[in-house]
Parts: structure tokens; C-alpha cells; sequence
């Protein structure tokens, strides 16, 4: 009787004990870009077993929806490929900073018969989503693609249906490649798409991409990769076809101007090796924290991210921030108030 009671009393001793334990994790929620989903997920796998005490989570819903959600203060912290505009920074309750994590490519991917190598310039591509150039044997393609056979079949434009960062980055190259397309689009992380059909996140153009034959469409390099999707090589600022790699973005990356606020663009990249649309991405957080130990909490994460994790972007095609760069963003973090 005494060892039964015994054997009770340790079972809901150690009942209390993982209670305990599942009560003491701190949730931090976050919203947003869809851009950096495979690195972010990756981070906060690994930050799990360098602070158990804290678990992230986010919802990979756009840049839109993470910029929304962090002027709401639903969400501990946003993320966004395209910084805030000042009209929306003007909305937020308190100061809102942009904090870079790292850079990527933009790639332009595509469903085609045997899916050729291609080769694509920015007035082409944006006569394409402008709706200019329908068929995929059309002479502008044909010109770039000397020795490629391709064939008479409509293309079949694929954008992003929901507020995107992505989306951002690609009209953002598109507004200074062509002239037509600044005045009659625009750059946005929504804009009125002239044609096409829609996606949602990077996930959803890459599916429509890859189940559609004659389709094009414009989707972080990752998701390329990871769904064996073919991608073009881009003619850059300098006149010279190049591909979407780690050393074309951090080569674009370089010749960024970058205020002190953060908010920059590195799409176009002047220099021999740079790939053309290639953008950072941002997590947007409350200069001053509305919760004293979520902030501590975040601020470590954010300066583990910062060091440590930017040792992990290579290995999914990300490009880490330059070291410069990356002491100027810790310096801002350590101005996250408590």
C-alpha cells in the first residue's frame, strides 16, 4: 500500500515536473515574408537547443500580411522583403526598425518541353508580365536564345496573388528597367497586374509554375531549387548574362547604398558579376518592447541570429550580410529598449 502510494505520488510529482516544463516555454510570434522561410525556420530549429526556454512561431504569410500584422502588434516581431514605406512607419504605435538578415536571388523560372537553358533582359521579361509578348517563339525571346528551339505556345504568366516582399523586389527591377512599366505599374508589394494568373506565396507561384506547361513565373531561388525547377540566366546592369548564385547577390549586395534606417534596394546592381533581382529581406521589430521578457528574449535571438546563424544562410543559397554591415545592424539591436 505504501508503495503504490509511493509510486503515485512520484507519477504526479513528475506529471507537475513536465508541466512545468511545457508551461516554461515562451511562445514569440512572428508574420511575413515567405522569402526567407526555409532560413528562418532553419534559425529557429537550431535556437531551440541553444535557449529551450523560448519557442518562435511564424506564419509565412507575405510581407504584406507580416507588415500588417506588426502595425497591429498582433505579432512580436514582422518580416518583410520590402522595407516599410514612410506612410506605413507613420501608422505604427511606437518606432519600428527594419533589421537586414540576409540577401537573396529573385528567379525567374519557368515549364517548358525539355526546359532549355534561357537566357532573359528586363525589357523582355517586363513585356511578358506586361502582356506584350504572348507566345514563347516571339522574336524578342528568340533573339536572346540564339540556338534555342522554342515553341509556338502562349505563355502562361504566373504572380504572386498576395501582398509580397518577392513581388516588391521583382516590380522594384522592373520600375528601372523599363519605362513602360514604371508608368503603367509601378513597383509594390501588391500591384495591378496587367496579366496573368495568381499565386499565394513563393510556394504557390512555384506550384502553378511547375503544373503548367508554358508558364513563367518569379520565385525565391530556394523554392527553385528545392522544387528542381528551371531558371534563367539574367542580363545585368553591365550588359552580361549571369546566374542567380550566392556570389552574384553578395556581388550585388556590395554595391548597395545603405542608409542608416536600413531601408535599401539592391535590385539592378551595377558591377561585371552582379545578379539583377536580388533583395534583402527584413524583420521588423518595436524599438521599444511593449513585453520586458519577450524583448530580452527577442534581442537574444536577433544577436545569435546575427553571428551565428548568418554561418548557416550559404547552405540554402542565402548570402550572409557583408561583416560591415552586420556591426551596424548589431549596434541598432543593442537600441532595443526594454
Amino acid at each position: 500500500m505504501r508503495i503504490g502510494t509511493l509510486l503515485i505520488g512520484l507519477l504526479g510529482l513528475s506529471a507537475l515536473g513536465l508541466a512545468a516544463d511545457a508551461s516554461a516555454h515562451m511562445t514569440i510570434n512572428g508574420a511575413g515574408a515567405t522569402f526567407p522561410y526555409p532560413i528562418y525556420s532553419k534559425w529557429f530549429d537550431e535556437y531551440a537547443k541553444v535557449d529551450p526556454s523560448v519557442r518562435f512561431n511564424y506564419q509565412s504569410i507575405g510581407s504584406g500580411g507580416g507588415q500588417k500584422q506588426i502595425l497591429a502588434q498582433t505579432v512580436d516581431f514582422g518580416a518583410s522583403d520590402g522595407p516599410m514605406s514612410d506612410d506605413n512607419l507613420s501608422k505604427a504605435p511606437g518606432k519600428l526598425i527594419h533589421i537586414p538578415t540576409v540577401a537573396g536571388a529573385v528567379v525567374i523560372s519557368y515549364n517548358l518541353p525539355g526546359n532549355p537553358s534561357l537566357k532573359l533582359d528586363g525589357e523582355t521579361i517586363a513585356g511578358i508580365y506586361l502582356g506584350n509578348i504572348k507566345k514563347w517563339n516571339d522574336a524578342k525571346i528568340t533573339a536572346l536564345n540564339s540556338g534555342t528551339t522554342l515553341p509556338d505556345q502562349d505563355i502562361v504568366v504566373v504572380h504572386r496573388s498576395d501582398g509580397s516582399g518577392t513581388s516588391f523586389i521583382f516590380t522594384d527591377y522592373l520600375s528601372k528597367v523599363s519605362a513602360d512599366w514604371k508608368s503603367k505599374v509601378g513597383s509594390n508589394t501588391s500591384v495591378s497586374w496587367p496579366t496573368g494568373i495568381g499565386g499565394k506565396g513563393n510556394e504557390g507561384v512555384s506550384g502553378q509554375v511547375k503544373q503548367t506547361e508554358g508558364a513563367i513565373g518569379y520565385v525565391e531561388l530556394i523554392y527553385a531549387i528545392q522544387n528542381k525547377m528551371p531558371y534563367a540566366e539574367l542580363k545585368n546592369a553591365d550588359g552580361n548574362f549571369v546566374k542567380p548564385t550566392l556570389e552574384s547577390v553578395t556581388a550585388a549586395m556590395s554595391t548597395a547604398q545603405i542608409p542608416d534606417d536600413f531601408r535599401f534596394s539592391m535590385t539592378n546592381a551595377t558591377g561585371a558579376q552582379s545578379y539583377p533581382i536580388a533583395g534583402a529581406t527584413w524583420l521588423l521589430v518595436y524599438e521599444q518592447q511593449k513585453d520586458a521578457a519577450k524583448g530580452k528574449k527577442l534581442v537574444e535571438f536577433l544577436k545569435w541570429a546575427l553571428s551565428k546563424g548568418e554561418d548557416m544562410a550559404k547552405q540554402l543559397d542565402y548570402a550572409p550580410l557583408p561583416d560591415e554591415l552586420r556591426d551596424r545592424v548589431l549596434k541598432r539591436v543593442d537600441e532595443i529598449k526594454l
